[in-house]
């Protein structure tokens, strides 16, 4: 195995372990195609260690030495990492804009000391390095049917849509590390403050202020999504499975959030195994029709 593979192996492996859902759908790609998508998953999370790992003694010192490694690697200089090595070759193939990279980068170091958001414009501040820039990193690589330009806001919509959920699903583990991810200005119009959140996560127990909170969120992510959905066909008809099906399973989680009557602070909602599957079915058949015939 050449180096360049195996750095694209250890971004898989990364893949695989950590994002089972995205992963899931990463297999209705192309072998061609896949590559660069667990190296673009693989850096992304790389950062997210150095942030959340709490192991670290100087966090901040390593996203700079992480994105002056960066650096050096889209310059053609080698620094021995596999993932940035995985990240670089994918970067110059597909002509990756790098400022999406100090972009992400930026958000970060925001997880470093930005412990809420007063409203969703500062909170759509954060999400723009932290998840617009990972779907516009992902459309040069999954192709479009027309000029990308077009398509870029269905793109960054989804990685909005994607990381609300992930706000929704994750508010009380966030709560353990001391950031709020929802806007406290939503939640204060539904008479919800941090403390009120954090007695909801110690105590296990429900609260209906809580609760309509949540779902006026909901309502906010899922109207995310359906701006996200009408970029797909813009894609190539060989890059639409896997675009839907975790749309459609990432989705699922805020389906589950509701069934579960938006209990999420004492508990981490999942979408099940079978639905899973069932999603993901259907999804394999369109791949290989559109491997075949091109539509």
């Amino acid at each position: 195995m050449t180096d360049l593979a195996a750095a694209y192996a250890r971004c898989r492996e990364l893949n695989a372990r950590h994002g089972r859902t995205f992963f899931l759908a990463t297999r209705l790609l192309t072998p061609a195609q896949r590559p660069s998508v667990h190296a673009l998953y693989g850096f992304a999370r790389l950062a997210d260690d150095i942030v959340d790992s709490g192991t670290s003694p100087d966090p901040a010192g390593e996203l700079d030495a992480l994105g002056a490694r960066l650096r050096d690697e889209l310059a053609g200089r080698r620094t021995g990492h596999p993932v940035l090595a995985a990240l670089a070759d994918t970067a110059r193939r597909h002509r990756l804009d790098q400022a999406l990279f100090t972009d992400f980068l930026a958000s970060m170091r925001m997880d470093l000391t930005v412990t809420s958001y007063p409203d969703f414009p500062a909170l759509e501040r954060y999400m723009h390095g932290s998840a617009e820039v990972i779907g516009l990193q992902m459309l040069p690589v999954f192709g479009t049917v027309g000029p990308r330009e077009r398509a870029e806001p269905a793109a960054a919509a989804l990685g909005r849509a994607f990381q609300l959920t992930n706000f929704l699903r994750d508010v009380g583990e966030d709560l353990d590390r001391g950031r709020l991810y929802l806007p406290l200005d939503v939640l204060a119009a539904h008479g919800v403050d941090r403390e009120l959140l954090v007695w909801c996560r110690r105590t296990g127990r429900s609260d209906q202020r809580v609760r309509r909170a949540l779902r006026h969120l909901v309502a906010h992510a899922l109207a995310e999504y359906r701006e996200a959905e009408v970029g797909v066909p813009m894609l190539r008809p060989v890059s639409r499975p896997c675009v839907r099906t975790a749309l459609v399973l990432y989705r699922g989680i805020l389906d589950e959030i509701a069934a579960a009557d938006y209990r999420v602070l004492d508990r981490r909602v999942v979408v099940p195994t079978s639905r899973r599957l069932a999603v993901a079915g259907p999804g394999f058949a369109r791949a290989l029709i559109a491997r075949l015939t091109g539509r």
